[in-house]
């Protein structure tokens, strides 16, 4: 069986492939890999264990599976790496993505001649130009049937219209999130997961649309792979709204912090002068235990 090595391609979209050689390949190599009725041209993302686990397991894969046993075992890949990209292949596939706003933008024009209500995001020429995929968004369905024999007679390539959703869209095309930071999804996240917003309540978050979602329009993704940390870390903590022993009497839990491992206490009886006080956790557990 040959090697399986992870390929990105455009979007970060990724696939797998087997290398027929005995030369290893590194991450970034550029490479020529077997593609629909052609050839692509992509980058090494993973070789190896690493590669063969996430094209076998799957979702299981990456660092946000659950753990499952035995896991599957590794998948073989139909498709192969045809050969190393040389220098020409490089510099080919980068003026191809010079080119591809230009495409997407006609083919706009070509779709509001059209008048079909969609949002054109993207396009992708295949590296051999056999292929154009051109990625779109639209709230309900479309028949673009015309559309395609348009775009096929104009740029003298199979045409592949490919409906996508708002998180699809916002992963092929990046940005900045709210946080500042590059969008997880297109810098390292590797599966856009359903969010919904019961993991905001659970994390004490604002149940408000608009506070807690990203570029998108749709609710963040670390909401997701966050979760858990939040649920295992107020697991150490009481619960709010809690009555407790401690050494100042009976005291309510009004909000703990679990960054900072603090709790915010206010006395029932209205000992202390009604006020809240803020203590560390191994402090309150030390109060209780005592």
């Amino acid at each position: 069986m040959n090697p399986v090595v992870e390929v990105r391609f455009k979007g970060n979209r990724k696939e797998y492939f087997g290398w027929p050689s005995d030369q290893p390949l590194t991450v970034q190599d550029p490479v020529i890999v077997e593609a629909d009725r052609g050839e692509d041209f992509g980058r090494v993302s993973a070789t190896g264990a690493l590669a063969e686990r996430k094209c076998g397991g799957g979702c299981h894969g990456c660092s946000l599976a659950q753990p499952a046993a035995p896991p599957p075992p590794p998948s073989n890949p139909e498709r192969r790496i045809v050969r190393r990209a040389t220098q020409d292949d490089v510099h080919r596939a980068e003026t191809q993505r010079g080119e591809e706003e230009a495409v997407r933008l006609t083919a706009t024009e070509r779709a509001r001649a059209h008048g079909l209500p969609i949002k054109l995001s993207d396009a992708e020429w295949q590296w051999d130009r056999r292929k154009l995929t051109i990625y779109f968004t639209a709230d309900q369905r479309v028949d673009f049937r015309a559309l395609v024999r348009d775009l096929a007679s104009l740029f003298r390539a199979r045409i592949e219209l490919r409906q996508i959703g708002a998180r699809d869209e916002a992963k092929r095309l990046d940005g900045v999130g709210r946080c500042g930071r590059q969008y997880c999804c297109s810098s390292w996240l590797p599966e856009l997961r359903p969010v919904s917003l019961a993991l905001a309540k659970d994390q004490h978050l604002s149940l408000n649309p608009s506070q807690i979602s990203g570029g998108c329009g749709r609710l963040l993704c670390c909401l997701r792979y966050e979760h858990d940390f939040y649920v295992d870390s107020r697991k150490r903590f009481p619960k709010e709204g809690k009555i407790i022993r401690t050494s100042e009497g009976l005291e309510r839990v009004l909000a703990v912090d679990i960054f900072r491992e603090q709790v915010t206490l206010r006395a029932e009886d209205g000992g202390g002068g009604g006020g809240a006080r803020v203590v560390a956790l191994s402090q309150l557990q030390a109060e209780a235990g005592a």
